[in-house]
């Protein structure tokens, strides 16, 4: 499980004083009020950086971070993540998770065959899909996350229990490919 967690990523900075614009990597933007502190990650090695100041300007999140006071040192962290640490995550409901913990994941059926890994989630509104790929197959398949569908989540152990729904099979070999979804 990732100690660190990505809550948004700087696209540009904001004015001459070293604020930084953020696009928000998360479900509830009003979240980074609560922030104290943020880590940037340099190498492998997280940095913590104190935050100044928040301010929202549309859907984009401004954060003024301690000791970057100008532009330029600003530039040098455009295309930057922003983490968290999980003291500082938000706390999800039951039966949710962070992507993070997700992308990863073994996949079996529910007769306990092995389909494959999960390597993207897809946000669709309503629910999510997961994207599972199996190291042997050249094609990637696309679940929903519905409660009919995932019948087990064991994050500790990376392990996912699915239920291949009558005609989610047919589904199930749909081929995916580069990232051009449609859903019908």
């Amino acid at each position: 499980m990732l100690e660190y967690l990505k809550v948004g990523q700087i696209i540009s900075t904001h004015g001459i004083k070293g604020e930084l614009k953020i696009y928000p990597l998360t479900d509830d933007i009003k979240r980074f009020d609560k922030l104290k502190y943020i880590f940037l990650k340099n190498g492998s090695c997280y940095e913590k950086k104190d935050i100044e100041g928040i301010k929202y300007i549309k859907n984009m999140v401004i954060i003024k971070i301690k000791d970057i006071d100008n532009k330029e040192d600003a530039n040098n962290l455009i295309d930057s993540y922003i983490y968290v640490n999980r003291e500082n995550a938000v706390k999800l409901h039951e039966g949710t998770y962070f992507i993070a913990d997700l992308i990863g994941m073994d996949v079996f059926s529910t007769d306990d065959n092995y389909l494959g890994k999960i390597v993207s989630v897809f946000p669709t509104g309503s629910n999510d899909i997961y994207e599972i790929k199996n190291e042997n197959e050249k094609k990637s398949h696309l679940i929903p996350a519905i409660e009919d569908v995932i019948k087990m989540v064991d994050i500790d152990n990376g392990k996912m229990i699915i239920n291949i729904l009558e005609g989610l099979y047919d589904i199930w070999r749909i081929n995916f490919i580069s990232r051009n979804v449609w859903f019908i």
